[in-house]
């Protein structure tokens, strides 16, 4: 069974049981002073947040507070922890809580607009607006940073040792780096793109080869820093193709577009009068990067909700019967080993996967006719 097969029947299987006994378990925690909500608990470690929760002790919430900095009649600035995740306001604003503004930062209205306290249950506080400008350092923002930084002391450290002594044998992190630097090289960028024609291309792709493989094993980190589902977020993975769409159109040769709008052995009445592939060719052009951003972003996501799931497994039987709870946990302990080691290799098959096929976008816009060559010998001939 490979490897799709296995992450399908995982997924099934715990969506299955979540529809099958949340139900259950939510008539019995009705009477509980506090409720075990599967879908909060999973979406609450995949989502983005205003905070970097760390853990709860005792009903205390542990986490580490991050700016909140908002563009609203001027330049606005607080800590997170004045909202303490949504059950305070801070000078009018609080985190979203209706359906409509949910994750997003809202300035409430009329008396309320200034205020500062708890937010209590049953009363109806008004909204005045949603704060559209917000560039707060969220969660995924300052794992963004971190790995930033993280990659930067790696690849600064390496290259002084490549300076100091080019012709040592490598140790330490330059042993571990080189591999991968040869492999990106030898197995993506070269046979994509050209020996001739690799190394204008090949610093972006080992920036976006260890960009992703560092944030994808920085997100199977369960602890501060890590655990942030950065490349699970849509957003980050939108960057990465548009990113690599603008390189790709930017750098094509006239050749490219030419079989975009002529594609050599279509049949004429594919192309006239209704121009049904040059149309085709040319939506190609823009689902190429939508595929790279839907691939990355559901393969990691995907894969943080089944490990989360088993976890989540344990607390609902548990929540139904303690005795089937210590029963189901070994084997949800198990399958969330399991599914830990999968991802582990996901992290590196995702990097890869989105690498090589920027490389072949790349490789394909820059690509000569090969026609023009086996002319060109023939006249030199």
């Amino acid at each position: 069974m490979t490897y799709g097969k296995i992450r399908q029947v995982a997924t099934s299987l715990v969506l299955v049981i979540f529809f099958i006994f949340s139900p259950i378990f939510s008539q019995n925690a009705k009477a509980e002073e506090e409720e075990f909500v599967p879908g909060e608990y999973i979406m609450g470690h995949i989502t983005d947040e205003y905070g970097w929760h760390i853990t709860t002790i005792n009903d205390h919430s542990i986490s580490v507070p991050l700016p909140v900095i908002l563009i609203d009649n001027g330049l606005t600035c607080f800590s997170s922890g004045k909202l303490h995740h949504g059950e305070k306001a801070y000078n009018g604003y609080a985190l979203g809580f209706t359906e409509e503004t949910s994750g997003s930062i809202v300035k409430l209205g009329g008396e309320y607009a200034d205020y500062s306290g708890e937010l209590e249950e049953g009363v109806v506080y008004p909204i005045d607006h949603v704060c559209k400008y917000d560039i707060s350092i969220t969660k995924n923002v300052c794992a963004l940073l971190v790995s930033i930084i993280l990659l930067c002391w790696i690849f600064l450290s390496v290259a002084k040792r490549y300076k100091d002594g080019p012709m040592k044998a490598p140790k330490g992190l330059q042993s571990l780096l080189e591999p991968l630097i040869l492999f990106v090289r030898d197995d993506i960028a070269i046979p994509s793109i050209g020996e001739d024609k690799y190394q204008k291309f090949f610093p972006y792709l080992l920036t976006l080869f260890f960009f992703i493989l560092v944030n994808n094993l920085m997100g199977l980190i369960p602890i501060f820093p890590g655990g942030a589902n950065l490349t699970g977020n849509i957003t980050v993975t939108a960057v990465l193709a548009i990113i690599t769409f603008f390189i790709t159109n930017i750098s094509a040769n006239k050749h490219y577009w030419k079989d975009i709008f002529n594609a050599p052995g279509v049949p004429w009445w594919l192309k006239i009068p209704i121009p049904l592939m040059p149309i085709v060719e040319f939506i190609g052009v823009f689902t190429k990067p939508f595929v790279l951003m839907i691939r990355l972003f559901a393969n990691i996501t995907a894969g943080h909700i089944i490990v989360l799931g088993f976890l989540g497994l344990i607390f609902i039987f548990g929540a139904m019967s303690p005795a089937i709870g210590y029963a189901v946990s070994p084997v949800s302990i198990f399958f969330y080993l399991f599914m830990g080691l999968l991802e582990l290799l996901v992290a590196f098959i995702q990097a890869f996967v989105f690498t090589l096929l920027s490389a072949i976008y790349i490789g394909m816009a820059i690509e000569e006719p090969h026609h023009e060559e086996k002319n060109s010998e023939i006249v030199m001939q």
